[in-house]
């Protein structure tokens, strides 16, 4: 934690002034408005060049404020909410008065949660009130997991950043629909499937579609400039060696399966082997191959189990609707 109360301080009067404040989260940072200041959430969408048909997660500092925030709270969201917050899990609830529609997308539904870093907490608290805040970046691209990737990304456009050093899980919350008979996953995260129907003793779905809207849905998401390939992974040689001899500057995010495998490439990223790890360093594996003048990444899908779900699903947002060789 690097930011100082002095800093946190400052922060607060930026959001009740109307401006936009990058926070660190356990997930990554985020460009915060204050979530009941139309204006200021229409800044949001301005800075990032996002549809403004894309709903925007509400943080908040503690879940005893839920019911200031959403119309009414069922039982299976107070039970998610004791057991995974502060966490990465967002909850999408029937909106309540004090989000404006400009937060939602328009509908009345409105996603919340409680982050799990002590300097959005404390910015929370100081601020008193709820705090708008998608990831820190242009829409679309790599979400930012230190304050210098938002400071590089962004620039001048946000009016303060608050460095919480990295964040550590990586990866965006899960959001959960508790809007239904069921609750289902609309977003693999942070949260594992397997952790949510631990709690609640039930099996949940993951649909294909929802009429729900939340983010992270558009068919190119979280993707760095180089153009990405998804193999299987005792294909990710062959396929980076044809890749370099058609002319690619070809970077690879080799398995940890295939440490020490000689590869033909213009730059490689041996993955590490746990799916916390991986999920931790995600975005900065993509970020390193951009840097390094990249066009084409090559990599393969991780197991899909635990946060092996979320990475596979970052994987495919980022290579788009050509999601494979």
């Amino acid at each position: 934690m690097t930011a100082t109360s002095s800093d946190i301080d400052r922060a607060a009067g930026w959001l009740r002034a109307g401006g936009l404040v990058a926070l660190p989260t356990e997930t990554v940072y985020g460009l915060g408005a204050n979530a009941e200041d139309p204006a200021a959430v229409a800044r949001i969408f301005q800075v990032k060049g996002r549809p403004p048909s894309h709903p925007l997660i509400v943080h908040i500092a503690d879940a005893d404020q839920l019911d200031d925030w959403v119309e009414e709270v069922p039982v299976t969201a107070r039970l998610l909410a004791e057991h995974f917050w502060p966490g990465p899990l967002t909850l999408v609830l029937r909106r309540g008065r004090r989000v404006p529609l400009e937060a939602t997308g328009g509908l009345e539904t409105v996603a919340v949660r409680v982050p799990d870093h002590p300097v959005a907490l404390a910015l929370l608290s100081a601020f008193g009130g709820g705090v708008t805040a998608p990831s820190a970046n242009r829409f679309g691209s790599v979400s930012p997991t230190t304050a210098d990737h938002v400071r590089t990304e962004l620039g001048d456009a946000v009016d303060f950043v608050l460095d919480g050093g990295p964040c550590q899980v990586g990866v965006e919350s899960t959001i959960v629909d508790v809007t239904g008979e069921f609750p289902s996953i609309l977003r693999p995260g942070g949260v594992t499937r397997e952790d949510l129907e631990a709690v609640l003793g039930i099996p949940i779905g993951v649909p294909s579609t929802s009429h729900v809207r939340v983010p992270g849905q558009h068919p190119s998401h979280y993707a760095p400039r180089a153009r990405v390939v998804l193999v299987e992974p005792e294909k990710v040689v062959a396929e980076a060696k044809t890749a370099q001899e058609l002319g690619h500057r070809v970077g690879v995010l080799l398995p940890a399966s295939l440490t020490g495998t000689a590869m033909t490439a213009h730059a490689v990223v041996t993955l590490p082997g746990s799916m916390d790890s991986y999920a931790h360093g995600l975005y900065g594996f993509l970020r390193e191959l951009d840097q390094q003048g990249c066009d084409l990444i090559v990599a393969s899908l991780p197991a899909e189990e635990g946060l092996g779900v979320a990475i596979a699903n970052r994987l495919h947002r980022a290579a788009g609707p050509r999601s494979s060789a």
